[in-house]
């Protein structure tokens, strides 16, 4: 299947725009990372400890009436979260004096007690303590390190050093992008972020891998061409490819953004805008990169 022809475009003569663009990504998502890291930025209680309950009620419960409740039993600082689908209400609450164990069931004995006519039930409740979470929170950091130290040893055993290093850097921007986007937009910084991060990784890498494999072919039998016309003819070759499955699977996460409810909503924004963004960095970042590295390296042999 095509949905485009034959393409002559310069992808590389672009770097330098592409590079400007990705450079000002790169930036924020690290500032977003440097946030996450010191537990500045909107963390979900999986990395800064606290407690998640979601209520359903058989009646709907107005959030200021909520709020208010909460807020004559102590517990003010409770973030609410109306859910369209059910009556349902989601109560998140931070670190409190609350010994774990015993916020949840405080939050339960509040809407028994401020609502008695409106029936309710605990469709899920966790708590997680804040030596937890911290260390989920740096555990979190190593395994995204971890990961880019491993494309590199795959890459450059697949491949060749340079590509190691281009399909790193291009995976490493697709994860700053979306620390750039969550960071910007305050999105709740949890697991299941982290999820779509490694998961975004990994198509990323197979993204790029794909468009490595046809430049390695082409390197090989045109071995006098530039190497930025050999770059581009790749590029082009596999353009209808790259498209026709990134579409395909940002149209299924595009599906879920928009069908899939309220839970996993945030998990499948972070697969729209990293599908997006991995499709762009595997034509924008990763060839570019190794592009100029290959062409430094001919004009120092010659």
């Amino acid at each position: 299947m095509e949905l485009i022809g034959k393409t002559n475009i310069d992808f590389i003569g672009l770097k330098k725009i592409s590079f400007i663009i990705s450079s000002i990504i790169a930036i924020v998502g690290l500032i977003g990372m440097v946030q996450m890291g010191r537990g500045a930025a909107n963390m979900g209680i999986d990395f800064s400890g606290g407690t998640e309950v979601q209520l359903k009620f058989t009646q709907p419960v107005g959030m200021d009436k909520a709020r208010e409740a909460l807020a004559r039993h102590n517990l003010k600082d409770a973030t609410l979260q109306d859910i369209k689908e059910g009556n349902k209400l989601m109560v998140k609450i931070g670190k409190t004096t609350l010994a774990t164990g015993k916020v949840a069931d405080t939050i339960e004995e509040v809407f028994k007690k401020e609502f008695p006519g409106n029936a309710f039930v605990v469709e899920s409740s966790t708590e997680i303590g804040p030596s937890v979470g911290d260390k989920l929170r740096k555990d979190t950091l190593t395994a995204i390190f971890i990961s880019m130290i491993g494309i590199i040893i795959y890459i450059a055993w697949r491949f060749d050093f340079k590509f190691g290093v281009g399909a790193t850097l291009a995976t490493l921007h697709d994860v700053l992008a979306m620390f750039a986007v969550f960071y910007l937009l305050n999105k709740e910084i949890n697991l299941l972020f982290i999820t779509a991060v490694l998961t975004i990784a990994g198509y990323s890498l197979t993204d790029t891998v794909v468009v490595f494999d046809r430049i390695r072919e082409n390197l090989h039998k045109n071995l006098k061409e530039a190497m930025h016309v050999v770059f581009n003819r790749s590029i082009n070759e596999v353009l209808s490819r790259t498209i026709v499955t990134s579409l395909t699977a940002f149209l299924a996460a595009l599906a879920l953004f928009f069908f899939g409810g309220e839970v996993i909503h945030d998990f499948a924004l972070a697969l729209v805008i990293g599908i997006a963004v991995g499709t762009y960095s595997s034509i924008f970042v990763a060839s570019p990169i190794v592009s100029l590295w290959e062409e430094k390296g001919a004009k120092a042999k010659a």
